[in-house]
C-alpha cells in the first residue's frame, strides 16, 4: 500500500532522475545502491568546491564526458612529476639535515603542506641561504648546552618570549666565575661568532656605560642633599646664617662670615672655586678645612701664592702642562718700563707649584687623548714639538681642510713697521676683514684673534673698529651672539685658558720695507718662549688660520736659535705644505691581509680606499674617499685587527672611540674578520650600502661640540646624543579567522587569546581600542554591542589567566615592567584621544619631562605632554593632564616650586635612573 502511495510521485520525477543519472536511470529496476554512491561522491564534489577546496571548473569539466582514456595519462603524468617532486623534496630535508617535526609540527612537513605554502618556503630557503650559518650555530649551541645539562634551558628559551633579556638572571655569579676561568684558558670557538649578537653586546655596553656616568652624577648630587642642614635653628652656625639672611644691610664680611659659620656653609656649598690670592683673602686659616685641593693651569700659579691653599687640604692634585706658560712678571715690571722690552721679557721661566710637584717626584699622570681639536693639523706641530708624539688624535674626516684644519694665508705684499710703530698695517687689515667676513657667514661659531704683540693686537683692534662703525649690522648677529665664548683679540700672553672654534694668528713680526727680515720675535725669542707658541697654537677647536708675510724659508735661527723661534718655523712649514720633518703622517700600510682583501674588494666596484688614516696615535683602517670632494672621506671603515684588539678597556674599544670619531664628522662602519671570511658578498654589500648612504648624507653645518665650554681642555668623554621620550606607537598585527561565523560567535577562549595578543604589544591599551583591532582583523568594520560584549568577556577570561590585569578601562600585560610613552600621531584619527591613554602612560610622560626640563611652568607642562602623544592641545586635553597632575601633586609625585612644577625630591633620584639616557 505504501509503494501504491509513493508511485505518482515517482513518476513525476523520472525525468528528473532519468536527467540525472542518465543510463543508469532503470526506472523502479535502478540500482539503487549505485545510485546512493553517485549521489554521495556528487554531494561531497560540490561541498569541496564550494569550500574552494577543488576548482570550480571541475565541475563543468566532469559533466562534459571528458575522455577518460586521456584523463588517466594526465593522471600518471602528474604523479610522476609529483613522485620525484617528494624524492627531490626528500634530497633538501635530508641534506640539510632538517627535524621536521620541530620546523612543522609533524613527521610528514612539509611534504604535506599546499604546493603553494610549498613554492614559498623553498624561495624562502634559498633567498635565505646565508643564514644557514646561523642555523648551524644555533644547533650547535643548543648541542652544546644538552651535553652540559642544560637541556631545559631551550625548552625555556623556546616558550619564553623575554627569556633573551631576563634568561641569564637566573645563573648565580659562581657559575659565571667558572665560566670566566675556562674562557681564559681558551680560545674562543670562531664558528660560534655572530657579529649580530656582538653588536648588540656592544650598544648596550655603550648605553649602560653613559647611563652609569648620569647614574654617579644623580648619587653624588643625593649625597650631597642627605649632608645639607635639616633642621630650623636660631643657634649656632646656621643661627648665624639664617640671621645674615634676615638682614637689609650691615651684613658680616666674608671672612668673619666664614670664621662664624663655615662649616654651615661647607655644609650647603662643599666645593669653592676660588684663585689662591681669594683663598688667603677670605678663608681664615683655622675656619675650614677640604678634602680635595685641586689646581688648575698649575704652570701660572707661583708656589709662594699655592701654600695658603694647600695647606687647608688633606690632598692636593695639580693639573696642569709644564710645557705651556709659566707664572708671568707682568705686574712685576715697573710702570717706567720700557714697553716693548717689557713685552719681550715676560716668557722668563718661572717656577711654578706644578714644577715643584714634578720636582717633589710626586705620582704623575699625563692625559693623552687629544679631541679638542676637530682637526689633526690643529694640534700635530704642538704633538710632534712639545709632546714627543704621545698624544693621541683622532683623525678628521675633512682632509682638504674645507672646513676645519690650519689655514695659511701667505701676505707677501704687507711690510713690519719695525722702527716705527711696531706692528704691520695692512696684516691687521686683512684680519680685520677676514674678521668681518666670518662675522657674516659662520655666525654660528665662535672667534677669537691672537696677535704676537701688544702692538699688532692693538692694529687689528684699529682696523676692526674701522669696519664695525662702517657695517654695525653684525653686532647682534655676531659680536654680541656668544657670551660664553665672546669674540677677543688678545696678544699671546693673555690667551692661556681660551679656546674658540676658530683662531685668527696674526704674526705681525716679519719683512719690513727695505725686505729686511730680523730674527726677533718678541716673547719668542726669550727662554721659555716656545711654551707661548704652544698655547697660542692650541687654543682652535675647529679652525685655526694663520697671517703673515713670512713663510718658514725666511725663518734662519742661526747657531744655537731660541726654542720659540725653531718651533714657529716648523710650525710655518707645517702651515704651508703638511710636513713636519717626519717620516710619515698618513698612508701608512695596511694593517693586515684582511685590510688589504677588503679594500681590493671595494676598490673593484669603484671606490678609491686609502689605508691608515691619521697622523699620531689613533689610524682608521680603511678610508673611502668623496668622488666629488676628493679631499674628504665619505666613510670610515674598522677592521677587528690589531688597533680594536690593543685598546686596554671595552669602553675606549666599544665606546669612546667611535663617539670621538663621529664627534669628529666621521661616519664608521665595521665588518669582522669572521663574518667576512664566511660570506664575503654579503659584507662587502653592506660596505657598499654604508657608503651609498654616506653619499646621501649631507654633514651638518652647525657646530657639534663634544667639549665642555668650560676654559681648558677637560677631556670628559664625549656624550651619546639624546634618546626620545616617546617611542613610535606600535599597533598589533593579528593573522586570524572566525571560520565564517560572526565575530561575537568565537569561542570565548580563542577571544582571549586574541586580545592576549593585542595587549602583549600595545599594553597598557583601552578595551576598546583591543576590540578594534579584533575586529580589523577579520574584516568587521564596525563594532557593535555584542561584539564589545563578547570582547570584554574574553578580557576577563585573560585576566584569569594571569597574563592581562583590568583596570579600569585599561589593560595591562602582566610581566611588563615599566610603561612606555608612545607617540600616537601616525594612528588614526579615532585612535588620537587622551581617554584612550592609561593614566599611568600620562604620569610616566610628565615624570619624564618634568625630569628631563629639570622644572616646567604648570601652564606649560599639558602642551608638552600632547606634544609628546603627538597630539594638538584642546580644551579637553588639558583638562585631562591638569586633572593627572592635580593626582600626582596630590599624591607628593610632583610639587611646584618658584612657578616651576618639579618632581618630589625623593623620587628624582628613581626618575633620573629611569631617564638617565634621555634628554627633553
Amino acid at each position: 500500500l505504501e509503494a501504491q502511495r509513493e508511485l505518482p510521485h515517482f513518476e513525476k520525477i523520472e525525468a528528473i532522475g532519468q536527467k540525472l543519472f542518465g543510463t543508469r536511470w532503470q526506472g523502479k529496476a535502478s540500482d539503487w545502491h549505485q545510485l546512493q554512491e553517485i549521489l554521495q561522491y556528487l554531494s561531497a564534489l560540490r561541498e569541496s568546491i564550494e569550500n574552494n577546496e577543488l576548482p570550480e571548473a571541475l565541475g563543468a569539466y566532469l559533466a562534459s564526458n571528458p575522455d577518460l582514456n586521456t584523463l588517466k595519462a594526465l593522471v600518471a603524468t602528474v604523479e610522476e612529476h609529483q613522485n620525484r617532486h617528494l624524492i627531490l623534496l626528500q634530497t633538501v630535508v635530508e641534506k640539510i639535515e632538517l627535524d621536521e617535526t620541530v620546523c612543522f609540527g609533524s613527521d610528514s612537513g612539509l611534504k604535506t603542506r599546499p604546493f603553494t605554502e610549498q613554492a614559498q618556503t623553498l624561495e624562502r630557503w634559498r633567498q635565505e641561504s646565508e643564514k644557514l650559518q646561523n642555523i648551524v650555530t644555533y644547533n650547535h649551541l643548543v648541542e652544546v648546552l644538552g651535553d652540559n645539562g642544560f637541556a631545559e634551558i631551550v625548552k625555556v628559551a623556546n616558550d619564553w618570549p623575554e627569556a633573551g633579556e631576563y634568561l641569564s638572571d637566573v645563573f648565580e655569579r659562581a657559575w659565571y666565575s667558572a665560566q670566566v676561568e675556562i674562557a681564559m684558558q681558551e680560545r674562543p670557538i670562531l664558528a660560534r661568532f655572530s657579529s649580530d649578537i656582538h653588536q648588540d653586546i656592544v650598544e648596550k655596553f655603550r648605553r649602560l656605560d653613559s647611563l652609569s656616568l648620569e647614574c654617579n652624577k644623580a648619587k653624588v648630587a643625593y649625597e650631597h642633599w642627605k649632608h645639607l642642614p635639616q633642621h630650623e635653628t636660631s643657634s649656632g652656625q646656621l643661627g648665624v646664617l639664617k640671621r645674615e639672611f634676615e638682614k637689609k644691610r650691615r651684613h658680616l664680611p666674608i671672612r668673619q662670615l666664614i670664621s662664624k659659620a663655615g662649616n654651615a656653609i661647607q655644609a650647603i656649598k662643599p666645593v669653592f672655586m676660588m684663585s689662591p690670592l681669594s683663598v688667603a683673602t677670605f678663608l681664615p686659616s683655622s675656619s675650614i678645612d677640604f678634602d680635595w685641593v685641586i689646581f688648575d693651569e698649575a704652570s701660572q700659579v707661583k708656589p709662594v701664592d699655592a701654600f695658603g691653599a694647600i695647606v687647608r687640604g688633606s690632598q692636593t692634585v695639580v693639573v696642569g702642562d709644564s710645557r705651556q706658560l709659566p707664572p708671568t712678571h707682568f705686574f712685576d715690571k715697573h710702570v717706567g718700563d720700557d714697553a716693548e722690552e717689557t713685552e719681550e721679557n715676560l716668557a722668563g721661566d718661572t717656577e711654578s707649584i706644578l714644577g715643584l710637584f714634578d720636582a717633589q717626584n710626586a705620582p704623575e699622570r699625563m692625559l693623552r687623548w687629544h679631541y679638542r681639536s676637530r682637526h689633526e693639523s690643529l694640534i700635530a706641530v704642538s704633538n710632534y714639538e712639545f709632546y714627543d708624539n704621545k698624544l693621541q688624535l683622532f683623525p678628521s674626516p675633512d682632509a682638504a681642510k674645507e672646513e676645519v684644519g690650519l689655514v695659511y694665508h701667505y701676505l707677501q705684499d704687507t711690510v713690519y713697521d719695525r722702527g716705527g710703530s711696531r706692528s704691520n698695517a695692512e696684516e691687521a687689515r686683512s684680519v680685520a676683514e677676514r674678521i668681518m667676513e666670518h662675522a657674516r657667514s659662520r655666525t654660528d661659531l665662535t672667534l677669537g684673534v691672537a696677535t704676537f704683540s701688544t702692538a699688532q693686537m692693538q692694529a687689528v683692534q684699529d682696523q676692526l673698529e674701522r669696519l664695525r662703525r662702517e657695517d654695525p649690522s653684525h653686532e647682534q648677529a655676531f659680536f654680541n651672539a656668544h657670551p660664553e665664548e665672546p669674540f677677543f683679540v688678545k696678544n699671546l700672553e693673555n690667551v692661556q685658558g681660551d679656546e674658540r672654534d676658530v683662531i685668527f694668528i696674526s704674526i705681525g713680526y716679519g719683512r719690513d720695507a727695505n725686505g729686511k727680515i730680523t730674527m726677533n720675535f718678541g716673547p719668542l725669542n726669550q727662554t721659555g718662549g716656545e711654551r707661548r707658541l704652544n698655547v697660542l697654537i692650541t687654543r682652535a677647536r675647529r679652525r685655526c688660520e694663520v697671517f703673515t708675510n713670512l713663510s718658514a724659508d725666511d725663518i734662519a735661527p742661526g747657531h744655537d736659535p731660541p726654542s720659540g723661534v725653531v718651533a714657529l718655523k716648523r710650525y710655518l712649514k707645517y702651515a704651508q705644505t703638511g710636513e713636519l720633518n717626519i717620516p710619515v703622517l698618513s698612508g701608512n700600510a695596511p694593517d693586515s691581509p684582511f685590510e688589504e682583501e677588503v679594500a681590493d674588494a671595494l676598490r673593484q666596484l669603484g671606490f678609491q680606499v686609502d689605508y691608515q688614516i691619521g697622523s699620531a696615535g689613533y689610524f682608521i683602517d680603511l678610508g673611502v674617499k668623496d668622488p666629488e670632494r676628493p679631499g674628504r672621506y665619505l666613510l670610515g671603515i674598522e677592521c677587528d685587527g690589531a688597533t680594536y684588539h690593543s685598546a686596554q678597556s671595552a669602553r675606549d674599544r666599544d665606546r669612546l672611540r667611535q663617539q670621538v670619531l663621529e664627534g669628529l664628522g666621521w661616519r664608521i662602519h665595521r665588518i669582522w674578520s669572521t663574518d667576512w671570511f664566511r660570506t664575503p658578498e654579503r659584507e662587502l654589500k653592506k660596505a657598499a650600502e654604508a657608503i651609498e648612504a654616506a653619499k646621501a648624507h649631507t654633514p651638518s653645518a652647525s657646530v657639534d661640540r663634544i667639549y665642555s665650554p668650560d676654559k681648558g681642555d677637560r677631556r670628559v668623554a664625549p656624550k651619546p646624543p639624546p634618546k626620545p621620550i616617546a617611542e613610535n606607537y606600535k599597533v598589533a598585527e593579528l593573522i586570524i579567522s572566525t571560520d565564517r561565523c560572526d565575530l561575537h560567535a568565537v569561542p570565548l577562549y580563542t577571544l582571549a587569546n586574541w586580545v592576549q595578543r593585542v595587549v602583549e604589544v600595545e599594553s597598557p591599551v583601552h578595551i576598546t581600542e583591543v576590540a578594534k583591532r579584533i575586529a580589523n582583523a577579520v574584516g568587521v568594520s564596525r563594532v557593535g554591542a555584542r561584539i564589545r560584549g563578547a570582547i570584554n568577556t574574553a578580557a576577563r577570561q585573560a585576566v584569569r589567566s594571569g597574563s592581562v590585569q583590568f583596570k579600569g578601562k585599561f589593560l595591562y600585560w602582566a610581566e611588563q615592567e615599566h610603561i612606555p610613552v608612545r607617540d600616537r600621531s601616525e594612528l588614526p584619527n579615532a585612535s588620537r584621544k587622551l581617554e584612550l591613554i592609561a593614566p599611568e602612560e600620562i604620569q610616566t610622560a610628565i615624570k619624564a619631562i618634568v625630569s628631563g626640563t629639570f622644572g616646567i611652568e604648570r601652564d606649560n607642562l599639558p602642551n608638552e605632554v600632547c606634544g609628546l602623544f603627538g597630539f594638538g592641545v584642546s580644551a579637553n586635553m588639558r583638562q585631562g593632564v591638569e586633572s593627572v597632575i592635580n593626582e600626582m601633586m596630590a599624591r607628593g609625585e610632583l610639587m611646584e616650586k618658584a612657578g616651576f612644577l618639579q618632581l618630589d625630591e625623593t623620587n628624582r633620584l628613581k626618575e633620573i635612573q629611569n631617564f638617565g639616557g634621555y634628554s627633553y
